[in-house]
């Protein structure tokens, strides 16, 4: 029997899950799911009873990369078992989802039939939240932590959108998130910004009903701001002279 896998996006709260995909997790053999809160984790058990979280794969205070090849080698066990899989991952999977690309790119390479669904990610979210058209002025989209690894060149008259940026250089997993490099972001961005320039510090809301989280602030400011893992940064263009 020839195993298969399917890696669907939860969106950011359960209200988002696609009929597709809920259909994918209900007809497999096996599922695993990464979500993000609790009532996302519950429609996941409703539609599959024994799916199974890939959260025990991070261990506190340990790589980051090092979870991510324990959650894909979980993933294609059971796939080339022969059995149909499908892994749901919070958010858009193909969006800085590492081990949902890893899986599927080692499944496709054994001759294994993967494929993805997309999901809504934090960045529909922060467009929709925020009333940002990408379109309108273009839009820049980097990991937070590419500004400092990177020579990046940021063009300020276009938005900029900073994934990731609540925990910018932490390279091991902690419970509580932190964002050890953001004193070193916010220098790096004065390369383009003023410190008076305004920021949004965004984060998407899971639960239908409830707000996101829009805080603005300076540029000036953002080195002792307080962020969660799920925030993330938008920069707005800059006013044209």
């Amino acid at each position: 029997m020839t195993g298969s896998l399917v890696v669907v996006g939860t969106g950011i709260g359960a209200a988002h899950l696609t009929t597709e995909a809920r259909a994918e997790i209900a007809g497999a053999d096996e599922v695993f799911f990464l979500v993000s809160d609790p009532l996302s984790e519950l429609t996941v058990r409703e539609l599959a009873p024994r799916a199974r979280s890939l959260g025990g794969c991070y261990e506190n205070d340990r790589s980051r990369r090092a979870a991510y090849e324990r959650m894909v080698e979980m993933i294609l066990e059971p796939v080339r078992a022969g059995r149909r899989v499908c892994a749901a991952f919070y958010g858009h999977p193909g969006v800085f989802v590492l081990p949902s690309r890893e899986a599927l790119s080692r499944a496709r390479n054994a001759g294994i039939e993967a494929r993805m669904l997309p999901g809504i990610s934090a960045l529909d979210c922060l467009f929709a939240d925020l009333g940002v058209d990408p379109a309108a002025g273009g839009c820049q989209i980097y990991e937070a932590g590419d500004v400092l690894r990177r020579e990046l060149i940021i063009e300020p008259r276009a938005g900029l959108v900073l994934l990731q940026a609540g925990v910018v250089g932490e390279e091991t997993h902690s419970p509580a998130g932190s964002a050890p490099a953001l004193p070193a972001l916010s220098d790096a961005l004065r390369q383009w910004y003023p410190d008076s320039h305004e920021l949004v510090l965004y984060e998407a809301s899971p639960y239908p009903g409830v707000s996101p989280i829009v805080e603005r602030i300076r540029l000036g400011d953002l080195a002792a701001a307080s962020l969660s893992e799920r925030s993330t940064v938008y920069v707005p263009e800059l006013d044209p002279q």
